[in-house]
């Protein structure tokens, strides 16, 4: 009998040596996140219970990304209870502002997750690590709590939908395209507790940068987890990790892991990529989705480039492309968000934030803010926004009557300059 991708990793995680959907298994954690929203209750939990040491140091990541830099009194404490509980267990991979990003963007950045581990995370878009060959998932902070004292955690082994994307890409079409259509064709529940596998020949030649945005939003289509085969484009980026000053200390070794060709899935879809073009998603939901192109009368106050999703520096140079040399229309607010530091800088030495500022954007360090309507870009009563991030759900940015209209960096971009949702072409 074949084995999934998933079902190899979760195999090799809880010493058994076969599994099928549905099985029940305590699984070893390679590494195990929380941030400034979700942290906190799962340390509030851990100090309840009694628990005197984390399992390691070494596999607990804190990132303060969400309300930070610290908006308010109330998310400066939610901060400080991540900082004195890093401090206290020495937790070596705490990011504080200055050396932080966005968590999702950051972790890999890092070389913190690695092809065929399994990563747990109290924020619902830890998915975005199967881009890497990896199992990841989000949990509940009581979860987490669990895991920061035993380094294990109980899932149930999920099926396995297979996604086959043929064809070469339009041009200003990417990854967040792809999932978009994805979510769209099969619905927000289309895909609930499997894990959404990504493959065929259009996913084997994009960028891991594209892979990420993918995986990242498996949850919107209501998966357990989004996931890529590693291969050659995975390795590159695993080593160009190490080669980084800041990767260095974490290299360790990891195990590529292939869904075998007899293996079993519960669905499997096909698209031919061809006619495939700029998606965007219509509020309420992710699964609204619908070319570009019909949507030229939607008029926008806000445009928001970032986020776990794209914020990474592929997604700003393509936003630059379409920016340099114009204005943005003064009625929009346009916010421009790198993911990481390092990013930020990358951005910097390039000249994108130059072409930013000039068009008259804003520049954010980095931070989840606007996605989540934490702050750094809340919408108001009646207002509309294009985003490159992840959920357009009533009130996700806001006002409860503010609308989110979900898309790729350079249709944020094309309409930031229009005043309106647009195709890049139109600019």
């Amino acid at each position: 009998m074949g084995y999934t991708i998933t079902q190899k990793i979760l195999m090799a995680h809880c010493g058994k040596k076969a599994l099928k959907p549905g099985d029940f298994i305590d699984a070893r954690i390679d590494l195990c996140l929380g941030n400034d929203i979700t942290a906190p209750l799962a340390i509030r939990e851990f100090e309840r219970i009694g628990a005197k040491k984390v399992f390691n140091k070494n596999k607990i990541a804190l990132i303060p990304d969400h309300f930070t830099p610290n908006k308010d009194m109330k998310s400066a404490n939610q901060c400080k209870v991540l900082s004195q509980f890093a401090s206290k267990h020495n937790i070596k991979h705490y990011y504080e502002v200055g050396r932080m990003g966005i968590e999702h963007v950051l972790l890999p950045e890092l070389g913190l997750v690695l092809p065929g581990d399994v990563v747990i995370g109290a924020d619902s878009h830890t998915c975005t690590y199967g881009a890497l060959g990896a199992f990841s998932t989000g949990m509940g902070s009581t979860d987490l709590a669990a895991a920061f004292i035993t380094g294990r955690c109980w899932f149930k082994v999920p099926e396995s939908i297979k996604f086959v994307y043929k064809g070469k890409l339009n041009k200003w079409v990417g990854g967040k395209d792809l999932i978009l259509h994805t979510i769209g064709d099969i619905g927000v529940d289309g895909a609930l507790y499997s894990a959404m596998e990504f493959t065929g020949d259009t996913i084997r030649k994009l960028s891991m940068d594209d892979r990420f945005a993918m995986c990242n939003m498996a949850i919107e289509a209501g998966g357990k987890s989004g996931i890529v085969e590693p291969d050659a484009i995975t390795e590159k980026y695993v080593k160009s990790r190490w080669a980084s000053a800041a990767g260095k200390v974490n290299k360790r070794a990891h195990k590529l892991y292939r869904s075998d060709s007899d293996a079993k899935y519960k669905k499997i879809r096909e698209y031919d990529v061809k006619k495939i073009e700029p998606q965007v998603s219509t509020p309420y939901l992710p699964s609204n989705a619908v070319a570009v192109s019909k949507l030229k009368k939607v008029s926008i106050d806000q445009s928001v480039i970032g986020s776990c999703t794209n914020g990474r520096i592929s997604d700003l140079r393509v936003a630059a492309k379409i920016l340099k040399n114009k204005k943005v229309k003064s009625s929009v607010r346009t916010i421009v968000i790198p993911a990481t530091q390092q990013i930020y800088l990358d951005a910097l030495k390039e000249g994108l934030v130059e072409i930013f500022i000039d068009s008259g954007a804003v520049v954010s360090t980095p931070t989840c803010g606007p996605c989540l309507g934490g702050h750094m870009g809340i919408l108001g009563a009646g207002e509309v926004a294009v985003a490159t991030t992840n959920r357009n759900f009533k009130g996700r940015m806001g006002d409860l009557t503010s609308k989110v209209y979900l898309s790729n960096p350079a249709v944020a971009a094309a309409s930031a300059i229009k005043g309106r949702i647009a195709h890049p072409e139109e600019v």
